[in-house]
């Protein structure tokens, strides 16, 4: 095993133990890159083709920060070899999705309306997990400000590939980031999970995925699209490290006012903790998934492939032999609705938030000498913002418009609400079901191939729909690894919980990576990696 695909607990305590130091830790994940990840990606004009060597890379990254990375790991060195305290990530090596603020860096959103900004300020997530001696590695790509559900709608192309096959997508929008652990380019990413674009990515490439609850970590220097949806949380190898993460970057923040209050427990402290008595359940309701006839606006329910069903199962067998209580028939209704009720919120959040990017006050502007103002802005916004943003900031605008508020934009609010409610039935500790956790898929399918479904909007926004219910109603979530399916491609399942049961869900996930750790699939790597 090299240096770069050991977790981050463990190289964190060999740093502390003096038997690596940071820079070799750095030097190895940066080897990797080199090996694996191909160009970078950029703003390419027209001549500028795919090449045949594109498709046998990650293309992970769009800002490599090697000397910044190396000044911080010389700098943890120096610190053990002077006896002094360092971090609980000591050493460790993480990327950033390119849409939290770096300062110093290009902060991109992986759009060419931000191509040349540079960031005056470090988002508060990044801020603390490099006080806790964490090692920023790179920025890496994303649907272009976290419009998608592949990565293929980033502006900085080649588009990130999924390292187990690379004819497949990595998920998005959190695509780099997932695709930066999974090649082993870093133990750590830290991503953002609107829809499911931490977990269900994290499903496509057979890494963990946490998204916690709203405002457990500060949104302080992430570049909004849903500001009510949005939420930071971390991409790891397993429950550990993401604990780990999660624990060094959550807490309140005076610079956002949505950060909550409460304290922050130690995650990785629990991992152990029996689940006796624990109750979990499972929802037909997660088993199908639900979708509008295009022809005649009515639902269709189709179950999900027997695949993912079964591995839903097994882990309940395995949780229950560990203790647990497995509740079946958990209704849901509600689940069915995510996806229109999202399509309506955040298209109105997200014009919203892009109305900031008018050319004027930083980012792109249009070469083209204006003289009127309007102009400038319609240019610069036409010219600088692509396919997907535009789309939002259309349906946007249209449906909070006065004539269709009440008919989109607040029907789609009453949805939420009823969503929200079907967790607090679930959860409600004195209810029928008092369930501690939901246990479901986290994706109706494995990656799917690229190209595929690019540019229908309306079935990619699917493959969110065993996620998105949890962002309406603002609670935790985590995606485990859970095997592979007939052609190689990693499968997976979700926890869900409760506010604030961050603490729970990662130790659920540790008892099931406990359960599993001899499995043969476990056993398996990316393509990227095999000899």
């Amino acid at each position: 095993m090299q240096i770069c695909d050991r977790t981050a607990t463990e190289l964190a305590e060999l740093i502390r133990k003096k038997e690596l130091s940071a820079v070799e830790v750095l030097e190895s994940c940066l080897e990797r890159v080199a090996a694996v990840d191909g160009r970078p990606g950029a703003i390419r004009d027209a001549a500028d083709v795919m090449q045949e060597s594109d498709k046998q890379a990650v293309h992970a990254f769009i800002t490599l920060t090697a000397e910044r990375a190396k000044a911080q790991a010389s700098a943890i060195d120096k610190k053990i070899s002077l006896g002094e305290t360092v971090g609980p990530l000591a050493g460790v090596p993480f990327t950033v999705k390119d849409i939290f603020c770096v300062k110093g860096t290009p902060s991109t959103a992986a759009s060419k309306i931000l191509a040349n900004f540079v960031a005056p300020y470090t988002a508060t997530a990044v801020e603390r997990l490099e006080a806790a001696g964490g090692v920023m590695l790179g920025k890496v790509n994303l649907d272009e400000f976290t419009y998608g559900s592949s990565n293929e709608s980033t502006a900085f192309q080649p588009a990130p590939r999924n390292p187990w096959k690379l004819d497949r997508v990595p998920g998005g929008s959190s695509g780099g980031s997932v695709s930066s652990v999974a090649a082993g380019e870093a133990p750590l990413s830290l991503g953002t999970d609107t829809a499911g674009s931490i977990r269900q990515p994290a499903a496509f490439t057979g890494v963990v995925g946490l998204k916690p609850t709203y405002g457990r970590v500060s949104r302080y220097g992430l570049i909004a699209f849903g500001s009510s949806l949005d939420c930071p949380g971390p991409v790891a190898r397993n429950a550990r490290d993401a604990a780990l993460m999660l624990e060094a970057m959550a807490g309140a923040d005076p610079r956002d006012s949505t950060a909550s209050m409460r304290s922050v427990p130690r995650y990785s402290a629990g991992l152990d903790e029996s689940i006796k008595g624990k109750r979990i359940g499972l929802s037909p309701d997660y088993f199908m998934v639900t979708y509008p006839d295009p022809e005649t606006g009515e639902y269709i329910q189709r179950p999900i492939p027997e695949e993912m069903k079964r591995i839903v199962l097994e882990a309940a067998d395995l949780l229950a032999k560990a203790g647990a209580e497995i509740v079946e028939d958990v209704p849901m209704p509600n689940t069915r609705y995510g996806i229109p009720a999202y399509f309506v919120i955040s298209r109105v959040e997200a014009a919203s938030n892009l109305h900031r990017f008018d050319g004027v006050k930083y980012g792109y502007r249009t070469p083209n000498h204006e003289d009127d103002l309007q102009m400038l802005y319609r240019r610069s916004r036409g010219e600088g913002f692509g396919p997907q943003p535009k789309l939002r900031i259309l349906m946007g605008m249209y449906v909070s418009a006065a004539q269709y508020s009440e008919q989109y934009y607040k029907r789609a609010q009453q949805i939420r609400a009823m969503i929200r409610n079907d967790y607090d039935v679930i959860f409600d500790p004195q209810g029928k079901y008092r369930l501690d956790s939901l246990l479901t898929p986290t994706t109706p399918t494995s990656a799917f191939p690229i190209g595929d479904v690019y540019g229908d909007t309306v079935l990619m926004q699917y493959a969110d729909q065993f996620t998105v219910p949890a962002n309406h109603a603002g609670i935790p979530g985590i995606a485990i690894p859970a095997g592979l399916d007939a052609e190689r491609l990693p499968l997976s399942i979700q926890l869900l919980g409760p506010d604030f049961s961050e603490g729970d869900l990662l130790c659920f996930a540790h008892h099931y990576e406990l359960a599993t750790a001899n499995a043969t699939w476990r056993l398996e790597k990316p393509d990227v990696l095999r000899a």
